[in-house]
């Protein structure tokens, strides 16, 4: 149980990190780059909606930042956060395959949606 934690918690500090990285894009880019891809917008969050790792927390997590990152995210930026989600989805769904790793997991959760709101505001969005 331990490691579990310990991996989910690992995973979290590098999405975490991911994040902050992407962010100096965001900085000096002008603030007129969301409106561009307005569109989107309504498709991402449905298509996001349904559960996925049957951890209430993870797929809330999800579903809010797969919208920030589909619909405020610069181009430039966007593809290597979708790359490190599509990595941590897959680690997400071998944690979800036991009891333990959905603790984990809803723990691990909990925390990215907090350093999400921090962190991903530099983009405009609201977790």
């Amino acid at each position: 149980m331990k490691s579990t934690s310990f991996g989910i918690l690992s995973l979290a500090v590098a999405m975490t990190v991911a994040c902050g990285e992407a962010q100096a894009p965001a900085k000096t880019a002008p603030a007129a780059a969301p409106a561009a891809t307005q569109a989107p917008v309504a498709a991402a969050p449905a298509a996001a909606a349904a559960p996925e790792f049957g951890v209430a927390e993870c797929d809330d997590y999800l579903a809010k930042y797969v919208a920030c990152v589909d619909s405020k995210v610069p181009e430039a930026a966007r593809a290597a956060l979708r790359q490190s989600l599509d990595q941590t989805k897959a680690q997400w769904k071998q944690a979800a395959s036991t009891p333990e790793g959905k603790n984990g997991l809803a723990m691990a959760c909990k925390q990215m949606t907090e350093t999400a709101k921090t962190s991903m505001t530099a983009y405009g969005c609201s977790f």
